[in-house]
This record gives C-alpha cells, structure tokens and sequence, in this order.
C-alpha cells in the first residue's frame, strides 16, 4: 500500500473513530466527517500537524490541545492531543473545556449585533445613553517634555461620547490597566481593583455595577475614534447589552446564540457535572517558567465578562464559526442577517490601523490586519506574515485558544489548549502555515 493511500486508509478510520466517539458524549453536534480530499485537502499535509503538535506536546511545551478544521462545511481534522490535566495525566478529550478568555468577545459582540437589528441600538449611540456613568469622561493624554525628556500626562475632557461601534472595534478609549503604557490609566485601573492580582486576565471579580462605576471614573487612553487600543470594551459592550435587554449576559447568550445553535457546553461557568472535562494549564509556563494561575471556572462569577469569562469546546466554537461563515445561520437557526454579518468582518479602523500597535501584531505578532466589529480582519492576501486570504476574520484568547474563518477558502480552523504566554502567538503562526499547506485543490 503505497503512503497516499496509507494516509486516505488512516484518516478514514480516524473520522469514523471521531464520530463513534461522538455519538457516546453529550457535546454539541460537529459538522459531517469527510475525508480530506473529498474537499481539496491533503491527508497526508494534515498529518504532518498533527505531528508537529503531538511533538511539541511530548516535549513538554503543550499540556494538550483539541484541533478542529473544517473546510467547505465538512469536517477533515478533529483530534484531540496530550493530557486535559498535567496533574492527573487524564488524557485530553475532544469534548474537553477550555476557557477562551478572548474568544468570549465575538460572542457578546454576535449578542450586540442582534439588539442592532432589532433596532434596540444603534452603532452610533451614545454608551452613556445606556450606561449614564460614561458621559464626561477624562482622557489622559501624554506630552513629551523636551526639557526633561520624559513624557507627562494631562487630563482632558472628552472631546466626544464613545459610541457601540467604539466599543465593538476598540476604538472607545478604554485600556486593559494591565498592558497599556499610559500610566496614569494603568495607575488608575490598579487602584480601583478592576483587575485581580497574579490571575490572567481576571476581570470579573466586582459586581457589574461597581464595574462600570469603577471604570468610569479611571481616564480613558485615547480620544474616542482616534486610536486602536485593547482593553475592556467589550466587557462595558455586555453591560450594554444586560441593559437594553433586562438580562444578565450569560443568560441572553444561553437564549440568543448558545441555545439555538445548540452549543451545549459554552457559558460563564462550569458545572460541577462537567468539572472533569476542565482542561488545566501547566504550574509554570515552560518558556518563561513564570508561574500560571487562570480564572476560577468553577463557581458563577460575580459579573459575566462579555471580554475575558467565557468557556467553551472546540465542537462548540466551530458550530459558532460555522455559523458566521454560513451567513449568520446553521442548521434552521438564523442568528444574524447576512448583511450583519458582512458588516461585522468588515473593516471599521480604515487609517486608524496605521497608527500604533496593530490587531494583527497582537494576535499573530504580524501587521496586515485591521479591525472589524467583534474580529481582526485580514487586509490583503499579501501583508500579513502568515497564510491566509483577504477578508479572513479571527481571534484568540490569551490561554492559548485560537480561531480563524476564511469565507474565500470556505475554511475554519479552531484551536483549543491552556496555555499561556509568549509561545501562543507562535503556535497560532505554525497551526496556520500547517493548514493552508494542506489545500491542495
């Protein structure tokens, strides 16, 4: 049996294996299984990432990690690698969970469009007409003094309101205290305890009321519209959206988007029914050996972080992706209007994306992306130093998970683990070059 079909042989079985496996578990339901040349991918170019993770796992740079790849609606990769939980050795499941950090704002952004189209908000609506604390706020804004050579701060009022789109494309003014370099906003946000001390990326543990009035009195980084800068806008973007619609935020994603898609596993918590799936993260980090301590999942939090709370699977994220990609609908449940989503994965920085630090530098440490309303958004087939095609839209989260959807290639990919630090960035990188190496039509 010559290697091509060795390869053909074994990932039939593989696919078949999944789908038994499936039919035993409560996950959400996953796309058919086909063979990967049956939708112009190679085999035996899957297999070969599936040998680079698998290595770097026996290495010990990964704890584990679930891949998903999707192409043309089918399913072609599905695999689950490594340990769920380095203290236990458990093995990694597919139907393991995973908190996405990140990957919770495209949710609660998906959320805001729906209160778009039905006419509850408006892109250019105020915040402050939701959330009366964000009218007349401060900005701290750097000055460079030639005498001394340093650079001081002055606060100025805001010369405009932030608006939803503001804070759908992170152009609010609003920071993450943690990684911004406007010091005053960073001395601020430490002193008004809106970010947990020694856990990533933590900012739930206030009530969502004493959040925004905590944040609200912090300075903003930037003039509304002038800058790209990360930061807590899609958390204040699930206050507005607990506002306008008189529900706690997990419970309108569990009504709007969870439930009709059928993502049974994706919420702001983990039952204690599903504890034993919870994927975990090395003690220490082996590229830096820093010590690594993720939110707690295991109870409700005292806010819903539409930024940074959210858990998922892979299963779940790519019945999500596949979604977007369909435009805004899958199997009989329409969530978003096609136009929508259009708007969404459009561009909505233009220049502003040439100035400063870029979406893409962040995600992938390359340029070549702008922002859209939820999703970094690829610019050009060129540009960017990393595969992928123009209009490509994307995120991760800063545990390690990752996911892009390319409408021109008709591709998902979905990357899941529990591992943070500078080697996610890297990881992203080499899972896309693998992915793309393998369209082979």
């Amino acid at each position: 049996m010559n290697s091509r079909y060795r390869y053909l042989f074994a990932s039939v079985f593989a696919l078949a294996f999944a789908a038994s496996l499936l039919n035993r578990s409560h996950a959400a339901e996953l796309p058919p299984f086909a063979v990967p040349e049956s939708v112009g991918m190679s085999s035996e170019r899957l297999d070969k990432l599936r040998s680079y993770f698998s290595k770097e796992i026996a290495d010990g740079k990964l704890p584990g990690a679930v891949i998903a790849v999707a192409r043309q609606g089918k399913l072609v990769m599905y695999e689950s690698l490594g340990v769920q939980d380095p203290v236990s050795k458990a093995p990694m499941t597919k139907d393991a969970i995973f908190r996405i950090y990140s990957m919770t704002k495209p949710f609660t952004s998906v959320a805001a469009m729906t209160l778009v189209e039905e006419a509850r908000l408006i892109l250019t609506d105020p915040v402050s007409k939701f959330l009366p604390a964000f009218a007349k706020l401060q900005v701290s804004v750097p000055r460079f003094d030639s005498s001394s050579g340093k650079v001081a701060y002055a606060m100025v009022p805001a010369e405009r309101d932030m608006t939803i789109q503001d804070l759908l494309r992170h152009t609010s003014g609003l920071a993450y205290g943690e990684i911004t370099a406007n010091a005053p906003v960073k001395e601020a946000h430490a002193k008004a305890g809106l970010q947990t001390p020694g856990v990533v990326a933590d900012f739930g543990g206030i009530g969502p009321a004493e959040q925004v009035d905590r944040l609200a009195k912090a300075p903003l980084a930037h003039q509304p519209g002038t800058a790209w800068e990360y930061g807590l806008s899609t958390d204040v973007l699930g206050r507005v959206v607990e506002a306008v619609s008189g529900r706690t935020l997990g419970r309108f994603l569990k009504e709007r988007l969870f439930a009709p898609l059928k993502m049974t596993d994706s919420e702001f918590s983990v039952p204690p029914d599903k504890l034993g799936r919870l994927a975990e993260p090395f003690a220490n980090d082996p590229a830096t050996g820093n010590p690594i301590k993720l939110i707690d999942v295991t109870a409700p939090p005292k806010n819903d972080s539409g930024g940074a709370g959210g858990v998922s699977t892979a299963a779940d994220y790519l019945r999500f992706g596949q979604m977007l990609l369909n435009g805004g609908h899958l199997d009989g449940a329409r969530v978003l209007g096609r136009g929508t989503v259009g708007l969404m994965t459009s561009d909505h920085l233009g220049k502003i994306a040439d100035v400063g630090f870029t979406p893409g530098e962040l995600l992938l440490g390359t340029p070549g992306y702008t922002f859209g309303l939820g999703f970094a958004v690829r610019r050009a087939a060129g540009l960017a130093g990393t595969p992928g095609s123009a209009g490509e839209y994307t995120w991760g989260g800063i545990a390690g998970t990752f996911f892009w959807i390319d409408p021109k290639e008709e591709l998902i990919g979905v990357f899941m683990t529990q591992a943070p630090g500078p080697s996610r960035v890297y990881y992203r990188k080499l899972l896309k070059q693998l992915v793309y190496a393998a369209i082979v039509d």
